[in-house]
């Protein structure tokens, strides 16, 4: 079924333990952007390191996805907890995804929604979503949860904004990249899976926590996906 896996990460630290256990790797830049094909835990994988926003990691993924011709895309890291219930350290595996700062509500749109488009929440691969889970349980990460993964080119910092992404849109947790990957798929009939582990609690101490956990965080995130590989 999964003849080749797109696994993005949007910094070093989300993709470097992958590309360290790369085999028979070959290097090709597109964009700005290195795509590593070759083989991780025996399957063929083609691993990139988008780029911090929502453009990088549109563009990437349509490189994946035109370039390469990948069957699905996995994207791995770090995220801000809205969840009241998530910690640090703790596992968000996407149910949807939805750009939080797509805001025309001065037009009478609802905040998320993406004008005139068909769709604003683009959900993920059911298949993908029940590895992901079986990875975590079978790996007793700590605590677990599916939802949606909010996306924005900000790094949200703020006690009420955490609120309102949490009581209105319904986040789990929030970041800069998922949704631009979600909608990248979505358009072109690929499934994806986002797998996000808490490096903060995106409640305005992240300048104290971030550093010092994403590291942490990211190989969480990074053991999930390769017991996923493994698997697929």
């Amino acid at each position: 079924m999964w003849n080749k896996i797109g696994l993005i990460g949007a910094m070093v630290e989300e993709v470097e333990r992958i590309e360290e256990r790369l085999e028979n790797e070959t290097v090709t830049e597109r964009a700005g952007i290195r795509f590593r094909e070759g083989l991780f835990c025996g399957k063929p994988v083609v691993l990139c390191k988008s780029g911090v926003g929502k453009v990088n990691a549109a563009v990437c993924t349509q490189i994946l996805i035109d370039g390469f011709g990948v069957d699905a895309v996995i994207f791995t890291g770090v995220a801000g907890a809205l969840d009241p219930s998530l910690d640090i350290g703790d596992i968000v595996i996407s149910t949807d995804c939805q750009q939080h700062d797509m805001d025309v509500t001065p037009l009478g749109f609802p905040r998320g929604t993406i004008p005139y488009a068909d769709s604003s929440v683009f959900a993920a691969d059911a298949s993908l979503i029940a590895l992901a889970a079986e990875a975590s349980e079978k790996l007793e990460q700590g605590h677990t949860v599916q939802g949606r993964v909010l996306s924005g080119d900000q790094f949200i910092a703020d006690r009420n904004t955490v609120k309102l992404l949490h009581e209105e849109l319904g986040g789990a947790c929030t970041e800069m990249e998922g949704a631009a990957v979600a909608q990248v798929c979505a358009m072109n009939g690929t499934p994806y899976v986002v797998i996000r582990s808490m490096s903060d609690k995106a409640d305005g101490s992240a300048h104290v926590n971030f550093a010092e956990f994403t590291v942490k965080a990211a190989d969480r995130s990074f053991r999930i996906v390769e017991h996923m590989v493994r698997s697929m």
